[in-house]
């Protein structure tokens, strides 16, 4: 694509891009947020769901493996074309069609789990699903300037972080009790039944006065400030260090700690508390230092955590985990808001798609890293490795920032 960092442009006969976006009134925001919730609630259900129901049906391991694998490359290839069709589409009708498709998605996996076989089920779900899925949170996404205009940026992509964090503690609460009591076709039929909600209410959202103006015609260019590619940089390394949580947290807590399920639900739950309050943290912060210098700092402490990691026993590593979780989710909402500021409102389903599509390209090199490696090394010294990884990381992006900034087209 040329150089993403340079400033370039998309051609519109009537006025810059950015003033297509205008605002939302207030019932219409607070309703893009409540089906943000439900969207939320909707997608962590799902993956539990499969998770639970490929463990007690006999797959292993094995089989979670190859239905996170099959997620991770759909969301690869279809994350620039789920991008392509935020940019190209209004984005609003886009989100309830891809609200729509989940629900479709959840529903004949409802009806096929008790006459298929889970996993072939589950994997040809998890394709359709995933599809729909970056669809929705790319053209929700690119959204957001349209919900915060003319209002603080960190405080409202911290609310929408937060509420979303709402619908992943509600799915986390509902679906256990559901697992635990009905037929796995009775999770998705609810699941399904959140999708069908969030889609009426965005399909019902008035956003005629987000939608005034002129359509800036579509070329094959991004329009984005100087900035963009350590941004990218920067999200992919928060994205995979979630990723390695979620895949090593187990098998920290059993095989290296001699923990129970009790104890690996404390990890858990530590996380989510240090997620939900780096998520609210960022207005504090954002102010005394500039972004790219936060995310340098955000990524080398979580790295040196992650180093230390080996070196720590209980309370301190559940202190450890809460303060990565905290880390991550501030640098995350920090990430967000610096991308809506150097990205402009026509091109950010494209650059979202982008910059998630390397974020995923990273993460399943630390899954076949985490595959290869095996038994061999224990989980601590994974986590030694990666921290490694993101000092290295934080050397490209203290290249990139270091770089004098350059001006053309791409």
């Amino acid at each position: 694509m040329g150089q993403l960092g340079a400033t370039m442009s998309i051609r519109s006969p009537c006025r810059p891009a950015r003033k297509t976006i205008g605002r939302l009134s207030g019932p219409s925001r607070y309703g893009l947020l409540f089906s943000a919730a439900l969207g939320a609630f909707g997608r962590n259900g799902y993956f539990l769901t499969a998770s639970w129901i490929l463990a007690e049906r006999g797959y292993g391991s094995a089989g979670l493996a190859v239905f996170l694998a099959i997620v991770s490359a759909t969301e690869f290839i279809l994350s620039p074309v789920a991008g392509l069709l935020a940019d190209r589409f209004n984005r609003r009708r886009l989100q309830a069609m891809a609200d729509l498709g989940r629900f479709i998605v959840s529903l004949a996996t409802a009806s096929a789990l008790p006459n298929v076989a889970a996993l072939p089920a589950m994997c040809m779900s998890a394709v359709l699903f995933s599809f729909c899925d970056r669809v929705a949170l790319t053209s929700g996404q690119s959204m957001i300037p349209a919900i915060v205009a003319g209002r603080d940026s960190a405080t409202w992509n911290s609310i929408v972080v937060v509420v979303m964090q709402t619908g992943n503690f509600g799915a986390a609460l509902l679906i256990g009790m559901l697992l635990g009591g009905y037929a796995s076709a009775v999770p998705f039929a609810v699941l399904a039944t959140s999708f069908l909600f969030a889609a009426i209410i965005v399909a019902s959202t008035n956003t005629s006065t987000a939608s005034r103006g002129c359509r800036p015609q579509l070329t094959t260019v991004l329009e984005v400030k100087p900035g963009f590619r350590r941004l990218v940089v920067a999200y992919a390394l928060f994205y995979s260090s979630a990723v390695l949580f979620s895949v090593m947290g187990s098998s920290f807590v059993f095989a290296e700690l001699k923990g129970t399920a009790a104890d690996f639900g404390v990890l858990e739950a530590a996380w989510s508390i240090g997620s939900l309050l780096g998520a609210v943290s960022l207005a504090a912060v954002r102010p005394r230092i500039s972004a790219d210098r936060q995310h340098l700092c955000l990524l080398g402490t979580i790295a040196l955590m992650f180093i230390t990691l080996r070196y720590s026993h209980t309370p301190w590593t559940t202190l450890l985990f809460a303060s990565v979780g905290f880390l991550y989710n501030l640098g995350r909402v920090s990430v967000e808001v610096a991308f809506q500021s150097r990205v402009a409102a026509a091109s950010l389903g494209r650059a979202k798609g982008v910059m998630h599509s390397v974020a995923v390209a990273l993460s399943l090199m630390v899954f076949a890293v985490v595959a290869a490696v095996g038994d061999r090394a224990v989980p601590s010294m994974i986590f030694f490795g990666f921290g490694v990884i993101l000092l290295i990381g934080i050397s490209v992006l203290t290249v990139f920032h270091r770089q004098p900034q350059e001006k053309g087209k791409s």
